[in-house]
């Protein structure tokens, strides 16, 4: 039997306390984690065809209206009665793990810190748990790994050969308030160093102001700087104050030509959360009617557990469809969650709970 994400229903699988190995022998249902299809080019793992942008077009956003109520009621049917169970949980949460930017954004963090953490990223599911999931031949991987840009170096060298991209913060992470020259040396830096994605963050001033002109020109300066590698703005949407401002921030962020747009940095008092992430969604999927673009998503900071990733998967089905839930088009910045899932993992083919500290990142 073949599990797919096309199916979801209520219900969670029953919890047991005593933790457990895979055992050898065990059998559990093959999963198909494989993409159904897509018209969208792809140009390499983690990527897609590059937005180009278009001119500043006021327009298209100006008189929007956000009803917040309705926002979050929507919001709230997605941890409810959007579940899926046993053999289609599996396989959604394996999903989960191919979309995870698996990040470490500490201020002690070292080269070889981060090496490990590479590691980790080639092989985020331990094999013995790959293998009872029917997935030995073709192990899954996380969509990308996630440093600064000092460590940008030794994340390319620790992932070679494997096709996993390095994205590196840049501009100021995270506040993005240095001089513009400076942002600018910074994303050219981390692309010299080897880095193929740029999580650039804008200056929340622009929104706050409503200074789109100069929001545009900022963005549009930084993707020229990022050449080939793609661009992922971050809005630091906890500091916009209103989900009128995350909509017209993210429509501005992809008239300048960013590929990506994220929700946080993660260092905000208020990040990911449902009612913002579907805000852009809506936005994005605006953006594509208007210009037949395709706009990735990424949902970054407070996203710790299984049951985050798998509501933040049934947003994405719902408001944008099945292409959607592929890393070209789709991250979750997480570096926690990734240990969550490898648990609830090994519920699935065991039946039994482990510690949490025996799923290490690295």
């Amino acid at each position: 039997m073949k599990a797919t994400m096309d199916k979801t229903d209520k219900g969670t699988p029953a919890a047991s306390k005593k933790p457990a190995q895979v055992s050898s022998a065990q059998t559990v249902p093959a999963l198909s984690v494989v993409p159904t299809g897509s018209a969208l080019t792809v140009t390499g793992q983690g990527a897609h065809a590059r937005n180009p942008g278009t001119a500043l077009k006021p327009e298209w956003f100006d008189a929007i209206e956000v009803n917040l109520s309705a926002t979050e009621r929507r919001a709230a049917t997605l941890g409810g009665r959007r579940t899926v169970k046993k053999e289609y949980q599996a396989a959604w949460l394996v999903k989960a793990v191919q979309c995870i930017d698996l990040t470490t954004l500490a201020g002690d963090d070292t080269p070889g810190r981060v090496h490990r953490l590479a590691l980790k990223a080639r092989r985020p599911i331990r094999e013995d748990i790959v293998a009872a999931l029917g997935l030995a031949d073709a192990p899954p991987t996380v969509g990308a790994v996630c440093v600064y840009p000092t460590m940008v170096g030794p994340a390319v060298k620790a992932l070679a050969g494997s096709g996993i991209p390095v994205a590196s913060v840049a501009t100021g992470f995270p506040a993005g308030l240095t001089p513009l020259p400076q942002r600018l040396a910074e994303i050219r830096y981390a692309v010299d160093q080897g880095a193929q994605e740029i999580d650039i963050v804008i200056n929340r001033a622009q929104v706050l102001t409503q200074d789109w002109n100069g929001l545009y020109d900022e963005i549009r300066a930084m993707r020229e700087a990022c050449g080939d590698a793609h661009l992922k703005a971050i809005l630091a949407t906890g500091d916009l104050k209103t989900l009128r401002n995350v909509y017209k921030a993210s429509m501005v962020a992809m008239m300048a030509g960013s590929d990506f747009i994220k929700t946080s940095t993660g260092k905000e008092d208020v990040n990911a959360t449902l009612p913002v992430s579907l805000t852009m969604l809506r936005a994005l999927r605006d953006y594509g009617e208007f210009t037949g673009e395709a706009v990735g998503f990424k949902p970054a900071g407070g996203l710790r557990t299984a049951k985050d990733a798998l509501a933040w998967l049934a947003l994405m089905k719902e408001e944008l469809g099945r292409p959607w839930l592929e890393p070209n088009l789709f991250r979750i910045g997480a570096s926690s969650m990734l240990a969550d899932i490898e648990r609830q993992l090994e519920h699935f083919v065991t039946g039994r709970y482990s510690a949490l500290t025996h799923h290490a990142l690295a």
